[in-house]
């Protein structure tokens, strides 16, 4: 969560990673790094066309530079250490220091010139997935171009045609460049800044990785039994929320990268989905939802109107992603009734054995169970009522009175009105709350003595 001072520090470190004069007097722009895991603000464009810069979610926007009507940026493919929450880091492969890589903004019709130095173990290429280019910048190795060997540095040049959400991602040995985490946003804005624009503009790309507890290092050949589901390769609690201003106009871009589809579903508004990695939706062609899946490989713009405050989930809506570092062959005990001394008893055979989940497991979001180093429970994180029981692709749309338009600190938990949250019934026989009467018989139910019959 981006706290008043981490934003204002974090405003400075980027300004102070833009790339400088200095840089510009050198055939190839400084390539800025950053290794913190908090949402940093905006990227203001400071020259070239006007746009409303995108907020990336536990990210960044990469710095550029503009060299006589060419926009450039420099990406560094390299390894990068990467805390998925608080309490486990992982070994990770991304560029200028995180995984997934900084967020390329340009605009309609921009020249676009992106050198790629490759610091890695083996060769690279990079595919600017959904862009409309020349085949020879199309970024596949052996096919398109030459692999980057290490320690070498390639130049992409194209023109950006059309505006939209796009990716780039390796397309060298991409079974274990992108499960090692090399991936990265691109997003190119309208040439006229009043079309489809937004007042709040997030991105986030999805993950998933099998990290056994102890360890940091992702099973590259992995195919489904993944432990790991992530946004921008963050786990709640680790994810930050998305603060938003009462009335503002709020647009999502999520990518997917992992080897399933996500369901990813938001409370408290119904939403259009206005974009894919194809181009805008035209609004003829739009329908409400609550729930947009999103396809491997595949990119999601939904757009809604902050009209409800309060604080709102987003998630995936399979269970098992919204949950971290689970074992799946875990025996299921629930409903068995706990017999202590024989747990006792298999525990002297078995070193370590705990029948858990007689009564369910949200017994395991309280409990403070010593586990191996370098891993997170199932399901951590707290809201203002207790355990949010929930891990992985999960966070939280935060919508407020009287923000400022480019205020996205953290406004704390949601301030409710009197009588507008669920509470216990005092008299649940007669039907009365704390809050109001017993009213007599619920509208609509059958009388008593009634039974169904099917």
């Amino acid at each position: 969560m981006i706290s008043r001072r981490a934003f204002v520090k974090s405003a400075v470190a980027m300004a102070a990673s833009a790339v400088s004069g200095r840089a510009g007097a050198a055939a190839v722009p400084e390539a800025p790094r950053m290794t913190s895991v908090v949402t940093q603000p905006p990227l203001a464009p400071s020259s070239g066309p006007d746009y409303r810069p995108v907020v990336t979610l536990n990210g960044w926007s990469l710095p550029f530079r503009m060299n006589n009507g060419w926009k450039e940026f420099h990406l560094v493919a390299e390894p990068v250490t990467r805390e998925l929450a608080p309490g486990m880091k992982a070994n990770l492969w991304g560029y200028n220091g995180t995984s997934p890589g900084p967020t390329i903004e340009t605009v309609q019709g921009d020249k676009v010139r992106i050198y790629v130095t490759n610091k890695l173990p083996e060769h690279t290429a990079v595919h600017w997935h959904g862009v409309l280019l020349p085949a020879g910048m199309d970024g596949v190795g052996g096919v398109t171009q030459p692999h980057i060997p290490p320690g070498k540095t390639f130049v992409y040049e194209f023109e950006t045609r059309e505006s939209g959400s796009f990716m780039y991602h390796p397309h060298s040995d991409e079974m274990v460049q992108m499960a090692m985490g090399m991936m990265g946003m691109f997003v190119v804005h309208p040439r006229d800044p009043d079309f489809m624009r937004v007042d709040r503009d997030f991105v986030f790309m999805m993950s998933a990785y099998r990290i056994d507890p102890g360890a940091s290092l992702p099973h590259v050949s992995e195919m489904t039994d993944f432990n790991l589901w992530t946004w921008n390769s963050r786990v709640f609690p680790g994810i930050d929320p998305m603060p938003v201003r009462r009335g503002d106009r709020v647009r999502l871009r999520m990518a997917n990268l992992t080897m399933t589809n996500h369901p990813i579903h938001m409370h408290g508004h119904h939403f259009e989905v206005t974009g894919t990695d194809g181009g805008w939706v035209k609004e003829s062609a739009r329908w409400p939802e609550s729930t947009s899946d999103v396809p491997v490989g595949v990119i999601r713009a939904i757009e809604f109107q902050a009209d409800n405050p309060g604080d709102w989930p987003i998630h995936c809506h399979k269970s098992h992603h919204t949950m971290n570092a689970m074992g799946h062959g875990v025996r299921n005990f629930l409903g068995v009734k706990p017999k202590p001394a024989l747990a006792k008893a298999v525990a002297k055979l078995a070193p370590g054995y705990m029948p858990m989940g007689s009564t369910g497991m949200a017994e395991m979001a309280e409990m403070a169970m010593p586990g191996p180093a370098n891993t997170l429970p199932m399901m951590a994180g707290q809201g203002q009522f207790g355990p949010a029981e929930m891990g992985g692709m999960f966070s939280i749309i935060k919508i407020r009175e009287n923000m400022s338009a480019n205020d996205y600190r953290d406004p704390g938990g949601y301030d409710h009105p009197a009588g507008t949250v669920a509470h216990e019934v005092e008299d649940a026989s007669a039907g009365k709350t704390s809050s109001e009467p017993a009213s007599g018989a619920i509208e609509g139910a059958p009388p008593h003595g009634h039974e169904h019959h099917h």
